[in-house]
């Protein structure tokens, strides 16, 4: 396997790391504190590319492979989660599902709205009693004559409140179980639909977080995103992309944590010297560079499979695992080494584990990673 990033993808990272330095990075604590929305920023990332970095051109999108993809996520999540958050749910749970399992038609109609920014997507799959266990979805369909009528209520829905178009997962048929499910591309501007946005979160403040409430939407049958009963296979599909966009938005929130921690350590003085220089503190700055490493490489890995085109459950898993958990320690470790400056936001990594901690929650739990992986290797679910 060749580690080196071909010229292409050298550009990639030069170009959004110069983007992610010079527009989203200075602001980041202010739309924190304030629960911005970063509009201009959305709309720049747009005018860029970044917002489809990998939709095909003829659907306006910039062509690129997936490890690219991977470069874009982490430098934007380096410098702010809450902007990457929102391109992920963008990029991962809207364009590609659209892309994999629509009819012509519909990507001709969606994919250049969403690539160009014109448009903003979203991803409801949660509810209250259907998280981890997806297939409980009590959202329900009937078809009638030539459309479908939904009701229920999504939870936790990123872009939820700004979205022009959402990817709704309800049940056709309680008896079949997950073969019931389906899902359905829905204009967000259709009556019933309605949006309750979630203020107060511990991280991703300046993202958009909200519930979905859909009250008899009716949409015509052609909204119906693949098959009926394909809605689970939809749902599965999207969560392996997703979870790629989260793991390699944390190699960035690892990378920035080393960042912030070399910086302040170098101009830190005690005892009269730089604490760059006491042996504790290169430890807590090393731990943070190998799992920045590790967690890269298996981000890396998982992109080379997705450009080949075969299977990459267990692999993007084993990287969402892997790098969110390291987010995590990473930004303790960041804070212990800025000491009590850590602990309050005039430094960039308290915002880092804030932010870092839900990545080990959303788009499936470190545990449902765990019972991925024990499934794989064993050849044994967890549930019956």
């Amino acid at each position: 396997m060749n580690f080196d990033l071909t010229s292409e993808q050298e550009m990639v990272k030069r170009a959004v790391k110069d983007f992610a330095d010079n527009e989203i990075m200075p602001g980041a604590r202010e739309r924190d504190r304030q629960e911005v929305f970063p509009w201009d920023i959305t709309k720049h990332m747009a005018e860029l590319g970044f917002l489809a970095p990998t939709l095909p051109e003829e659907y306006g999108g910039m062509g690129l492979d997936f490890v690219s993809e991977a470069l874009v996520f982490e430098e934007i999540g380096r410098a702010d989660s809450s902007v990457r958050t929102t391109l992920s749910v963008q990029v991962s749970l809207t364009e590609l599902p659209i892309l994999e399992f629509g009819t012509e038609t519909q990507k001709r109609k969606y994919l250049p709205k969403l690539a160009s920014g014109e448009w903003i997507g979203c991803f409801g799959l949660t509810e209250t009693e259907a998280g981890s266990d997806a297939a409980n979805q009590q959202t329900r369909a009937v078809k009638d004559g030539d459309e479908w009528v939904l009701n229920g209520h999504k939870i936790w829905i990123s872009n939820g409140g700004i979205a022009d178009l959402a990817i709704v997962f309800a049940q056709t048929n309680p008896e079949l179980k997950h073969k019931g499910i389906a899902a359905f591309l829905v204009e967000t501007d259709t009556p019933g639909f309605s949006t309750q946005d979630i203020h107060n979160k511990l991280g991703l403040r300046s993202s958009n977080t909200a519930e979905l409430i859909l009250e008899d939407v009716r949409v015509p049958a052609e909204s119906l995103l693949g098959e009926v009963g394909q809605g689970f296979r939809i749902a599965m599909y999207a969560l392996d992309q997703g979870r790629y966009g989260v793991a390699s938005g944390c190699v960035g929130i690892i990378q920035g944590c080393i960042d912030a921690s070399v910086k302040y350590a170098q101009e830190r003085e005690a005892f009269g010297q730089p604490i760059a220089g006491f042996q504790l503190v290169q430890e807590l700055i090393a731990e943070m560079v190998l799992d920045c490493e590790a967690a890269r490489l298996l981000v890396y890995r998982a992109g080379h499979l997705k450009n080949k085109g075969v299977r990459n459950t267990r692999e993007t898993s084993l990287a969402k695992w892997y790098a969110s958990e390291a987010a995590v320690k990473a930004a303790l470790n960041a804070i212990q080494v800025h000491g009590g400056y850590g602990y309050s936001d005039e430094y960039p990594v308290e915002r880092y584990l804030r932010d870092a901690k839900v990545a080990t929650l959303y788009e499936g739990t470190t545990q449902i990673q765990k019972l991925i992986i024990g499934r794989d290797a064993t050849g044994i679910g967890a549930f019956v």
